[in-house]
């Protein structure tokens, strides 16, 4: 009697592990834009804008501040101690902006400044 409730058991766990396999939903289309369409839809959006409409980047990078930049800086007249931080980073998407009708742009880049997308680049180059 007590195999055949731990048999029991075990179909049941393999019934709903198909189950659930099947029911995820597939990954949305990817969407292609043109040059416009994205420059227009994508700058000066917030990280989480970006990530609704295109998902995650298949690539992130920081900018790391280069050694000797706070001396460059004060002998041009910043004052450091008075500026806020900046935070910098880069996303990088594959596919995504037409530059013809029938071919994409290899990478595409999105430079957030403080969680705003301030630059947007496109390469075939990289």
């Amino acid at each position: 009697m007590q195999f055949k409730k731990i048999l029991l058991t075990f179909a049941m766990a393999a019934f709903l592990a198909a189950t659930m396999s099947s029911v995820q939903a597939a990954p949305p289309k990817n969407k292609t834009y043109t040059e416009n369409e994205f420059l227009s839809t994508f700058s000066g959006k917030s990280k989480k804008v970006i990530i609704e409409k295109l998902g995650q980047p298949f690539k992130k990078e920081l900018s790391v501040k280069p050694s000797g930049a706070s001396t460059v800086m004060l002998k041009a007249g910043a004052d450091e101690k008075n500026s806020k931080p900046v935070n910098v980073e880069m996303w990088y998407y594959k596919n995504i902006v037409k530059y013809d009708p029938k071919r994409t742009y290899k990478e595409t880049e999105i430079t957030f400044v403080n969680d705003k997308a301030m630059n947007i680049a496109f390469f075939n180059n990289r």
